[in-house]
């Protein structure tokens, strides 16, 4: 059997020509393309991972379910961030390689095939699709997820994938909806599958504060956030995690996508069931990482230095693609602004920003080849440059 064939237009490599006519501009490319972060890794997570760095679970085969510390930090993130007590809602968690692997392999390891129907938004993450495709499921994409009338009466639909704050629209689902998802799915036996990877980088009034004081934060001052709703969520859920599974990933809050760490919390069964096959095929996280991870967890203050950055940099950005002509305003949530190319093909507009030195992602990838999308993920410097640029 093994993985089965998968197509898409995700390929990075297609825009190499846009960046080397980018390069021969003075002052060189700003790629504001990947959302790859370039802020420093948070000095407890390097200090917290040195510390481990010869501990029991680094000379020895570390723990597939998560070490205890790092369980404690995944359940007390909740309750701090999420407003969500796991234990009362049958919940349970494992980390992941990243949360790219675990969005890869979840129809896979939810044993969805031939027959099989994965819901997805036509306008998302590519990896939703590709998975689907690898486990040899079908996809069914909708404009809207919300609306479960699109997907509810449609055979063999077993899985549901939600992602609030959205990559590349930064759309965010308000509790109501998710809830409306949530019951839809229960009905017809179908999994929820959140990506909330963008939870607390939210800039919209349909977000939840969430305030810990500074002994918790381990700073000397109150830390407060703006999240967007957990699909765990008690009003949400209705008291249970049955049939949901929620993603979270470090890579945005403390830029530590080379660390690989993220994980998956919901349906006690289902995670369960899923750890024991990760165990098998060796999908772990090593033993210091998860040190790094639980002490990212819990480092509040550097989440918020964070979200202060990516805002300050995304209004910047929507500022400065307005001047340029573009119908830019600030997300809702998320990481970029997603924008209607003005020529009305997102290539030709990659063309026109290539003699400008700038390189965004073309929204062909995520199945919108009108639109464009730009990150936040760059420097201070480098989206001053873009705005720059963008301004003449």
């Amino acid at each position: 059997m093994g993985f089965h064939a998968y197509s898409s237009p995700y390929d990075w490599s297609r825009i190499a020509p846009y960046k080397t006519k980018a390069a021969q501009v003075p002052g060189g490319i700003v790629d504001l393309s990947v959302g790859s972060p370039v802020d420093p890794v948070p000095q407890s997570v390097r200090e917290a991972l040195a510390a481990a760095s010869d501990a029991k679970n680094a000379h020895g085969y570390p723990v597939t379910a998560g070490s205890g510390d790092l369980r404690d930090a995944i359940f007390e993130w909740f309750r701090a961030v999420r407003g969500v007590d796991l234990q009362s809602i049958n919940a349970d968690v494992v980390p992941t390689v990243g949360s790219k692997e675990a969005v890869a392999l979840m129809a896979s390891l939810l044993h969805l095939g031939e027959g099989d129907v994965v819901v997805q938004p036509k306008v998302s993450y590519p990896t939703y699709e590709i998975g689907t495709q690898l486990a040899g499921a079908s996809v069914l994409k909708v404009d809207d997820v919300s609306d479960v009338d699109s997907w509810c009466h449609v055979p063999g639909v077993k899985a549901v994938w939600v992602n609030s704050p959205c990559n590349p629209t930064g759309g965010v689902l308000s509790g109501g909806w998710l809830s409306d998802i949530v019951a839809a799915a229960r009905r017809i036996g179908a999994v929820v599958l959140s990506d909330e990877c963008y939870a607390l980088m939210c800039w919209s009034s349909n977000s939840r504060d969430f305030h810990v004081d500074g002994a918790e934060a381990g700073t000397s001052t109150p830390v407060s956030l703006a999240t967007s709703p957990c699909a765990l969520n008690t009003a949400v859920c209705d008291g249970t995690a049955d049939r949901i599974l929620v993603l979270y990933s470090l890579s945005k809050q403390s830029n530590m996508a080379g660390y690989r760490t993220a994980f998956i919390a919901g349906d006690a069964g289902l995670v369960r069931e899923m750890s024991a096959y990760r165990k098998q095929i060796g999908q772990i996280i090593p033993g210091p990482v998860q040190s790094a991870m639980a002490a990212g967890l819990r480092d509040f203050d550097a989440a918020k230095t964070q979200w202060t950055r990516y805002r300050r940099r995304l209004k910047t950005l929507v500022g400065a693609l307005r001047s340029a002509g573009y119908d830019a305003r600030m997300p809702q949530g998320a990481l970029y602004v997603w924008v209607r190319a003005k020529s009305g093909d997102c290539w030709r507009d990659m063309d026109d920003l290539a003699a400008l030195g700038i390189i965004a992602s073309p929204g062909e990838f995520y199945g919108a080849p009108e639109c464009l999308r730009f990150s936040a993920t760059a420097s201070d410097d480098a989206v001053a440059d873009a705005a720059r640029r963008l301004s003449c």
